[in-house]
């Protein structure tokens, strides 16, 4: 008689010294059921092993081998622990172990709980063993779930695997620790970044240093660490976007990002962004928030970078044209870049058209700041201009917290209108139907408002960084006195946004407004 030895384990080992090796318990397993084969004088056909998969995993490798051979009438009895380590859901117990084996004629035994189905009594003690395991698989789950919620809202990291940069700290539970190694890549990122490179380049360079992408950095560091997309150890767009914008490296612990679709199923799905569990300051930043900030601002921006340089132009959501209040966009001749207002292309009439050199702009800018750097003595003006901007800002904050206001409002105006239409459904005076449509109306209209909400108040977030993050002007100066060419980082720095004008007649001059960071 020749047997087929089959071994599960769910849980991670934490025994293991490296990813090929047994874990103790799967080894233990194997052994218990090695020795009850010999003791029956069975020849052992194979060692089927499939660890660190649950019960309701249907995609085990090992086991899908074993029907795969089972079906080929490779041997005579299929033997494990138990007839949960084989399968915990009633489903499959009837197709293989009541059905199929049978068919094949293989003989299935679970050692530890006397399954058998030679033994023609036993069928009922099999199939209650088989909803037994099947209503334990869901309490488990529900439990775990549990546990696992709470401890999110703690602030407890629960992955199995710490995000990119960090590493779990040994000492205390749920808690991270940086891993300076990888937190330098992600430093980089973000530097290159600002700097004004898109993902793609930056991708592109980190793959020319041959830096290993976060999966595979995974598995060099011995990390069990499994992906749908094998051999993947290059970066890639996706993979640098997902770096900056991942709260995790300001110190806020995110998760509940993803959810099971069954107990009963590995398959994943998103949840909502709404629904994502942050909690701050949980974690030591890998990034201060003047940069983070600043990388944020750029994505929201959604610039495009240079086709040649692969860089996102100096100026780029930086000037507008003075007529139409629109950005200027690039162009390009043999010998210069242009800015231009495409507004006069749209409507005749519509815009006069602004237009300005790249050159001509960077010399105008270079030239004010060093003006302003030589006539430092004149601080009247300059408290004049600081004031002035703040007051701008302000007034802008003082708009926006107007608004919310209102939008608040409206959702509480919402709310009691659909608090009257169930108080008039109950009283009869409208249907169940009628209620369900006019409540549908004030539902949407909750969710509108409160999207302009969240929109008014990250509004806010983004003034309150101009406000903080205003420097003081020597220091500014005394950082960008030497400057003698303008890139990205320091239009970031220095200034708002910039005004230009149209060409005066049978003059040079153009009307060049600088509303600067200060």
């Amino acid at each position: 008689m020749k047997v087929a030895i089959y071994c599960r384990l769910s849980e991670e080992d934490k025994d293991k010294q490296t990813e090929t090796d047994d874990s103790e318990s799967i080894q233990n397993q194997k052994n218990m059921l090695i020795e009850f084969s010999i003791k029956n004088g069975w020849d052992i056909y194979d060692i089927y092993s499939d660890d660190d998969y649950r019960g309701s995993d249907r995609n085990r490798p090992e086991f899908n081998r074993l029907l795969a051979d089972a079906e080929e009438r490779r041997f005579d009895i299929i033997l494990c622990k138990s007839q949960s380590r084989f399968t915990r859901e009633m489903e499959l117990v009837e197709k293989y172990i009541h059905g199929k084996f049978i068919e094949w004629n293989i003989r299935f035994i679970g050692y530890a709980d006397n399954a058998d189905t030679e033994n023609k009594g036993n069928k009922k003690a099999r199939q209650i063993n088989g909803l037994v395991n099947e209503w334990y698989l869901e309490d488990i789950s529900n439990n775990i779930k549990s546990v696992f919620d709470t401890k999110k809202r703690a602030g407890k990291h629960i992955g199995s695997f710490a995000v990119y940069g960090y590493q779990k700290d040994p000492n205390k539970e749920g808690h991270l620790i940086i891993d300076e190694e990888a937190a330098k890549v992600v430093r980089e990122v973000f530097e290159m970044f600002v700097a004004g490179y898109s993902k793609t380049p930056i991708a592109r360079m980190l793959n020319e240093k041959g830096i290993p992408n976060p999966t595979e950095y995974k598995r060099q560091k011995g990390l069990r660490y499994k992906q749908g997309h094998k051999n993947s150890t290059l970066w890639k767009y996706f993979s640098v976007s997902n770096i900056l914008t991942n709260e995790m490296y300001i110190g806020t612990m995110v998760q509940n990002r993803y959810k099971n679709v069954s107990y009963k199923s590995s398959k994943k799905i998103c949840i909502p962004k709404k629904e994502w569990i942050k909690i701050p300051n949980m974690h030591e930043p890998i990034i201060d928030m003047g940069l983070w900030n600043k990388a944020q601002a750029l994505i929201k921006q959604r610039f495009k970078p240079c086709m040649e340089t692969k860089k996102i132009g100096i100026f780029a959501k930086k000037v507008k044209c003075i007529y139409c209040g629109y950005y200027m966009k690039t162009s390009k001749t043999r010998e210069d870049r242009y800015l231009q207002c495409t507004t006069k292309f749209i409507h005749k009439g519509a815009c006069p058209g602004s237009f300005v050199s790249y050159k001509t702009l960077e010399r105008a800018i270079l030239n004010e700041l060093k003006s302003m750097i030589e006539d430092l003595k004149i601080k009247d003006e300059e408290v004049n201009q600081k004031v002035i901007f703040e007051n701008r800002l302000q007034g802008d904050v003082n708009s926006i917290n107007q608004n919310i206001i209102d939008y608040n409002k409206k959702i509480d105006d919402a709310t009691e209108a659909v608090r009257n239409l169930y108080l008039d459904k109950v009283k009869g005076t409208i249907t169940d139907d009628e209620f369900i449509e006019f409540s549908k109306e004030f539902h949407e209209d909750k969710e509108k408002y409160k999207i302009l909400v969240e929109n008014a108040e990250k509004e806010i977030e983004q003034i309150k960084l101009k406000l903080q993050t205003s420097l003081n002007k020597e220091e500014l100066f005394e950082k960008y006195k030497n400057i003698d060419h303008l890139e990205r980082i320091h239009m970031d720095s220095l200034i708002d946004y910039i005004e230009v004008g149209k060409r005066i007649p049978k003059t040079k001059n153009r009307e060049i407004n600088i509303y600067w960071n200060f």
